[in-house]
């Protein structure tokens, strides 16, 4: 009955706990930053201590050089026996030094003398160079003076130094010439000593010995008076560890704390320039913690840096000490922690046995006011009981009346299974009534729609006595159509008995409809209603398997309307797609309702038809098909003539799948595009290699730009009055590495349809001026260079730009290029052409009309076009010596272009009755296979360099 915890700490007891461990952290936290500052301050004047006594030890050592150098400086001549008596107690009293040198300066002149000098005491003396770590003979007259080892000491295990140029120690010359200057002693960098067994590396110091009694008043006047240097090789290490060691600092001392000391010979902490170091072989390091500071458990002193001078050279010295945990050697800050902490829980325990025994009180009168509490809230509930029982039966009854949902209530006496029940929303979506449906068997509402599977697992599932489930049709009282998705479960007595069953009807009517509103998307085309490529590869699949089995034929018709872009560019998308729609109609109307019409897309259909039973397959089908297509259409005021390509495949003939077929109906239809459009082609196998070929053929030209294929050959321009070459027209060739020279009629075309006409056409561009500057600078004359624009090309944005940087690439001035375009490009958007052709004609190049005459020219364009040349068509020269109405043609066209101030030329030219012809009405240049076929660049300068040129005839007009 009474449950209470055996012992509950008081938020006054946790209260007192919380302030006395927080007073005694801050009393931790302020004597460990005392402790801290006063380890900080000993190591820091321990540091200073070290620093002074290697600070010391390094004066001390250059000292011992400073007396040697004035050995020299006391007496005019120092014999050998001289500098070993006085250097010998040196290096005694100094292990550190490795050696004492004395190196005299013999000039280049006085070595011969100086050599023959020191072989009376040593017969082989030579001076001699360092090469390679070897002595080696010094060589003669490369340099002016030798800095000579003369005196060595201690001479055992230094005998290679004696007589060894020091200058060729690049390091020593440095040293040497800093001496020099300033007058001190000069040390070189830091060097490792091969003499000694551990590596140990060293250094050497420098000073230099003047000439007794000569001024040394400036640079100039040292290095005058100068005849030699004494220097001494000092054990770097040997010496820091004497320094320390005279001082007791290498000494274990536990009052001293444990100290890392690094010296390093620059001011750079780098392993390279470690000089000394005492301490363990890794520092280790406290990772702060991310709430308290490292030094309120560590002790660890900031490092000491010292940097000093050591004969001009820079070292420094670093001593650190590594962390300790701030108990060792005792630590005041902790015991002052623990007696707070023992004060505090002191507190706690008698402040809580207080609030304990008030507590016992408290509970013991709460318990019996509990009790009395507990059988009142008793009865109560019971009461609420029953309510909420009321309420959720009535909540139930009143949930069934609100459901959108048909819930039915069925009589599990079989074989009638009468209604008993039924909501209102079963009435709202039936039409029937209550009284009308309870007591008969839910079937009525199929009606006669009795052949449905969902109505089987309905009675199985009555018959079982188990839940079902099932989709059925159902038709309301006005006999209208409508979907439910119906779920039955049984209900059982208190005996565990069915008794009922209930029924739930989901009226599912709009998800079927958008089911088949879905289908009808997924398998139609979205803008007209016809099958798409899914739908028709389905029933083409079925067409196929039908005709097998029977052996029947069936033909499949790609169609393609003509000139359909026209339509989109004139007049916008949205009468493009009223084309589409008239078409489709147009196409459904002429086929039976059992036949296929699908749209592929874009302008493109595909028919499937059948044999039919009442009459064969035809070309009349076919025909019919065009006819109806070609029907007039008016589309915003505007009256079309549409016309197809069709091309035909037929079944089994033109293959077996419907990807074969549908295939070779699409490669008929392109042959009756190149055929002249308006018509229809069936399929042959000449048409899929002329596929392959041109699939081959498209392949291989998407390469053939970045493996340089393309070459030009120029066919020359003659002028009529001089009979000098004074063009050129550049004419592209294709060298295929497999079909050989391709000729431009049969890839230019399928370059335009792919686009790759535009870089094939810069290409030619840029190549065509570099040829003509090249002929230029190679004196053969300044010939204007034509090209052929494309239309591609001329629809370019930076077309211009373009052509302005071939120009400024091969450095060809504008003049000498001619720009080519058709009549039919400039005249398809007269206002857009004039505007570029200004842009052209501004940089400078010159213009052209090629194939004059064929188009649908006005002359008040023609006026407008800031063109400089006519080119009259080889279809009206070729027949002009037999055709009046061509030689009138060419005629009016000769005497129209002068009238506009233009040059004509007639291209095609190809005999000399045509030549006469042209010369007689004042033609000024002709260009055809009567003067030279197209020729390659190196043909073509040959022609120049020998002064080609057309013979002319005096004529009499």
């Amino acid at each position: 009955m009474r449950s209470r915890p055996v012992f509950s700490l008081s938020s006054a007891t946790m209260l007192t706990l919380l302030l006395g461990v927080l007073i005694s952290a801050l009393l931790f936290t302020s004597l460990r930053r005392l402790e801290h500052d006063k380890v900080d301050i000993d190591f820091q004047q321990q540091a200073k201590v070290r620093v002074a006594a290697v600070q010391n030890g390094l004066d001390s050592s250059l000292s011992v050089l400073r007396d040697v150098n004035r050995l020299f400086v006391a007496f005019d001549t120092v014999s050998h026996e001289q500098f070993r008596s006085f250097a010998t107690p040196l290096l005694v009293r100094n292990p550190y030094i490795q050696a004492l040198n004395f190196h005299r300066i013999v000039s280049a002149q006085g070595r011969p003398q100086y050599e023959l000098a020191m072989r009376a005491q040593y017969p082989d003396f030579t001076i001699m160079d360092i090469s390679h770590g070897k002595p080696v003979p010094a060589p003669v007259g490369e340099r002016d003076h030798y800095r000579v080892v003369e005196y060595i000491e201690p001479v055992q295990g230094n005998e290679a130094a004696f007589g060894v140029d020091a200058d060729s120690y690049p390091f020593q010359t440095v040293a040497m010439q800093r001496a020099v200057d300033t007058g001190e002693p000069s040390a070189t960098g830091l060097l490792p000593l091969t003499q000694e067994r551990e590596m140990q590396k060293g250094i050497i110091v420098l000073m230099p010995v003047y000439r007794k009694g000569a001024p040394l008043t400036d640079v100039a006047a040292r290095r005058q008076a100068l005849i030699g240097d004494t220097a001494a090789v000092f054990r770097s290490s040997d010496l820091i560890a004497k320094s320390l060691a005279a001082e007791g600092f290498l000494l274990v001392s536990k009052v001293d704390l444990d100290m890392n000391i690094s010296v390093y010979a620059s001011e750079k902490s780098d392993q390279g320039s470690l000089v000394f170091y005492k301490g363990s072989s890794a520092e280790p390091t406290v990772q702060p913690l991310s709430v308290f500071p490292t030094w309120l458990f560590y002790n660890q002193p900031e490092p000491y840096r010292h940097t000093f001078n050591v004969a001009g050279q820079t070292w420094h010295m670093l001593v650190s000490t590594p962390p300790a945990w701030f108990t060792m050697g005792g630590s005041n800050a902790l015991w002052a922690f623990l007696v707070g902490l023992l004060f505090t829980a002191g507190a706690a325990i008698y402040l809580q046995t207080v609030l304990d025994r008030s507590r016992r009180i408290q509970l013991l009168v709460n318990e019996r006011t509990a009790q009395l509490r507990i059988a009142n809230e008793d009865l109560s509930a019971d009461i609420a009981a029953r309510k909420r029982a009321e309420y959720a039966l009535q909540l139930r009854e009143r949930a069934i009346e609100a459901s959108a949902n048909s819930i039915i209530i069925i009589s599990a006496v079989a074989p009638h299974y009468a209604i008993e029940y039924v909501n209102p929303a079963f009435e709202r979506i039936t039409g029937y009534s209550a009284e009308e449906a309870i007591g008969v068997n839910l079937c009525f509402l199929w009606g006669k729609d009795v052949d449905q599977p969902g109505i089987e697992e309905i009675r199985a599932t009555a018959s079982a006595e188990r839940e079902g489930h099932a989709v059925l049709r159902n038709y309301r009282k006005d006999g209208t159509l409508f979907w439910s998705d119906l779920y039955i479960a049984p209900v059982k007595d208190d005996t565990g008995t069915v008794s009922h069953f209930i029924v739930v009807q989901y009226d599912i009517t709009a998800t079927k409809r958008y089911e088949s509103e879905l289908e009808f998307q997924t398998n139609r085309d979205a803008l007209t209603g016809l099958a798409n490529r899914s739908l028709m590869r389905d029933r083409l699949g079925q067409a196929v398997s039908y005709a097998h089995r029977y052996g029947h034929p069936i033909w499949i018709l790609f169609v393609d309307l003509d000139r359909f872009k026209f339509v989109n560019d004139t007049l916008g998308h949205q009468a493009g797609d009223i084309l589409l729609k008239a078409v489709s109609t147009r196409l459904q109307a002429a086929v039976r309702d059992t036949d296929t019409v699908a749209r592929m897309g874009g302008d493109e259909f595909v028919l499937i038809l059948p044999e039919r039973t009442d009459a064969g397959l035809s070309t009349g089908i076919v025909q019919r098909i065009m006819e109806s297509i070609a029907q007039p259409l008016t589309i915003e005021g505007h009256e079309f003539f549409i016309s197809g390509s069709i091309g035909v495949a037929v079944y089994p003939a033109d293959g077996e799948t419907p990807e074969e077929l549908i295939k070779h109906a699409d490669i008929a239809m392109y042959r009756a595009k190149e055929t002249g459009r308006n018509n229809f082609q069936f399929y042959t196998p000449a048409m899929n290699e002329r596929a392959l070929e041109r699939l081959h053929i498209e392949g291989d030209l998407r390469n053939a730009l970045e493996r340089e294929e393309f070459t030009l050959h120029y066919q020359p321009q003659v002028d009529l009055r001089s009979g000098k070459i004074v063009g050129v027209e550049a004419l592209i060739r294709w060298q295929h590495p497999e079909l050989g020279m391709v000729p431009p009629i049969r890839f230019i075309g399928l370059a335009e349809e792919t686009g790759l006409i535009v870089p094939i056409g810069a290409w030619v561009i840029r190549t065509a001026c570099l040829q003509n500057k090249a002929w230029q600078e190679s004196g053969l004359g300044y010939l204007r260079m034509s090209v052929n624009l494309s239309a591609r090309q001329f629809a370019q944005q930076d077309l211009v730009d373009s052509i302005a940087a071939s120009l400024c690439e091969a450095e060809l001035a504008p003049e000498y290029l001619e720009i080519e375009l058709t009549e039919s490009l400039v005249m398809a958007d007269v206002d857009r052409a004039i505007g570029i052709l200004r842009e052209l004609k501004a940089l400078g190049v010159q213009l052209s009309i090629d194939d004059f005459g064929t188009g649908y020219s006005s002359l008040s364009y023609l006026k407008r076009f800031p063109i400089d040349v006519l080119k009259i068509d080889r279809s009206f020269v070729n027949d002009i010596t037999i055709d009046p109405d061509d030689a009138a043609i060419v005629a009016s066209i000769i005497s129209l272009a002068h009238s506009l101030r233009l040059d004509v030329i007639a291209e095609g030219v190809e005999t000399e009755e045509q030549l006469t012809y042209l010369r007689e009405h004042n033609c000024d240049q002709i260009q055809g296979y009567f003067f030279s076929r197209p020729v390659t660049a190196e043909a073509f300068s040959v022609m120049l360099k020998d002064g080609k040129r057309l013979q002319l005839e005096t004529t009499t007009l």
